[in-house]
């Protein structure tokens, strides 16, 4: 009887009334994927310019660009750095809990940030491999906050919009690619406005100003600004109650976090257990469970969760290999089609403005719309519908740009690609792109549940690092004279995008191994309670496991 009563006691979280803090979770754990994406994107409204600073020949016909290793190094290395970090943070949240290794995280995304606009020396070699060092540790602190974040806002929120709640703090993604164009469009405007600069084509020298080489470093130092804002609060919120109780077992702190996070609703739920009796049966629950330990690599796990397990590290891999690959290379993608201008017909700073304007224009129109749109929806449609019809648009939309791609390539279409390829992001955001983040943060048991958030989110950093690889180097053109220096041919950015179709349609075949978690409690979901149904199973069987 005290373990039921310690089981409702726990339910108490999934039943709670939405509170103010809540929202202030959402808006802590939120700010940190604001700089997450701002750190992990701003990069691609500044790699032109750096390609023109210290790759630029004298007499060249066109400005330079980063060489084929160096570019793969500048837009890859980060996101090496947040894979080790989503494996490192996800299994440390489990091990010492949630709160002690989240405010770790946004330190050193802080500190890096900073230092990332700080590369040391002039010389291309220097700078770019001071630059890669910090991005990488950059990177490790943004893995870290992808299954600390998950874990707790989905410890934290009730089960009736406990899905809204965690796709709620990864939409601040949305918010923090467009804080980056901005960001990136304010520096520019500011830069070209008072170091007039001619086109390359007109007077190739004068059209990089010595103080060019302030606006990469300012735009990737702000990153830091938000993280640093956040620290305080992040700080000082409590260990969630869930972990308290399952993992740690300590009954007396998980009733004081449970109150604070459920404020009177504890008490009105519950009017006859007193805070002693609610210490009580919070231990009595875990002492109930404590022979359910099973770890990551037993039997028992493949068996109950072995499947879930592959479903969210294959769709989430699959997914990251068409995000990424949009949203890193959108400027060569923008120039494939003819929206940005050959480089040679601007200056150094105004093209940054140009890739920022056009990164802005996608993430208003796109991005940050599908990000809410789940948010508003996922709770009543459903993580798999959701997840479904994303893949699905995605392949049929991707296909759409892909098949007829000469169309789009003709002036006149532009705004047409434009809008297609706008469509792509919003059906990510409103589908795979923010389910695969809340699914994981729902299913697995509460001493499992952030390593296993960071395996798959590691599996999409994995899939992010051969999008941003592969199809750099896929995306060239057949034709040798059209690549890009130091880069052999490819099979045209027409191929790339249909194999970004295809691998769309995969993504939708692998989300049938994702359980729906609508309306369903931690606990139902992750079986955490069903110990002694698997021991009767296994003392039936006449052959040992």
């Amino acid at each position: 009887m005290a373990g039921q009563q310690g089981q409702n006691v726990l339910n108490a979280l999934d039943v709670a009334k939405t509170q103010w803090y809540h929202f202030t979770a959402i808006v802590v754990a939120g700010m940190g994927f604001f700089t997450d994406a701002y750190d992990l994107f701003s990069i691609a409204n500044v790699t032109k310019l750096l390609g023109r600073i210290y790759y630029t020949h004298e007499g060249a016909p066109k400005p330079g660009t980063l060489p084929p290793n160096v570019s793969m190094a500048v837009n890859g290395v980060a996101l090496c750095g947040t894979l080790a970090g989503q494996l490192f943070f996800g299994w440390l949240g489990d091990k010492l809990g949630r709160k002690k290794v989240y405010g770790m995280t946004l330190a050193m995304m802080v500190v890096a940030s900073l230092a990332s606009g700080l590369s040391f020396g002039h010389s291309a070699k220097g700078v770019i491999t001071t630059l890669c060092f910090f991005r990488f540790w950059l990177g490790f602190g943004v893995g870290g906050d992808y299954p600390l974040s998950a874990t707790i806002m989905s410890e934290y929120a009730n089960k009736k919009t406990r899905g809204a709640f965690i796709a709620a703090v990864f939409a601040m993604q949305g918010f923090g690619i467009l804080a980056g164009g901005i960001v990136s469009l304010i520096v520019s405007t500011a830069f070209d406005h008072a170091f007039k600069s001619p086109p390359y084509e007109v007077d190739a020298k004068a059209s990089l100003p010595d103080q060019a080489d302030y606006v990469w470093r300012i735009i990737l130092m702000f990153g830091a600004v938000p993280a640093a804002l956040t620290f305080y609060s992040r700080a000082k919120m409590p260990e969630t109650a869930r972990y308290t109780a399952l993992v740690a077992r300590n009954a007396k702190q998980a009733a004081a976090d449970m109150s604070k996070v459920l404020q009177v609703d504890l008490q009105a739920d519950q009017p006859k257990l007193p805070d002693s009796e609610i210490t009580t049966t919070i231990h009595d629950h875990s002492n109930n469970n404590s022979s359910n330990s099973f770890g990551l690599f037993s039997k028992q796990f493949a068996r109950r969760h072995g499947l879930h397990l592959l479903g969210t590290t294959t769709t989430w891999f699959l997914l990251d290999i068409a995000y990424y690959s949009n949203n890193l290379f959108q400027k060569d993608i923008y120039t494939a089609v003819g929206w940005l201008p050959p480089a040679k017909e601007m200056n150094a700073i105004h093209e940054v403005y140009r890739v920022s304007r056009a990164q802005v224009l996608i993430a208003l129109c796109g991005t940050i719309p599908g990000y809410w749109f789940t948010v508003a929806f996922i709770d009543i449609l459903g993580r798999f519908f959701i997840q479904l019809m994303g893949f699905f648009f995605m392949t049929v939309f991707m296909f759409a740009l892909a098949i007829p791609y000469d169309h789009w390539t003709k002036k006149d279409n532009r705004i047409g690609f434009l809008v297609m390829y706008s469509l792509t992001f919003f059906f990510a955001n409103f589908g795979p792109n923010a389910t695969t983040f809340v699914v994981p943060a729902e299913i697995f048991p509460a001493r499992l549940r952030s390593t296993c958030h960071g395996i798959s989110a590691a599996a999409g950093k994995a899939g992010a690092i051969v999008g941003a690889f592969g199809f750099l180097y896929a995306s060239q053109s057949k034709d040798p004279t059209k690549t890009d220096a130091g880069y052999p041919t490819g099979i045209g950015m027409k191929n790339s995008l249909i194999m970004l179709g295809v691998i769309n349609f995969v993504g939708m075949l692998f989300t049938f191994l994702v359980p729906e978690s609508k309306g369903k409690s931690l606990e139902e979901m992750s079986r955490e309670n069903e110990e002694e149904d698997d021991d009767q199973e296994r003392n039936s069987r006449t052959v040992p496991l």
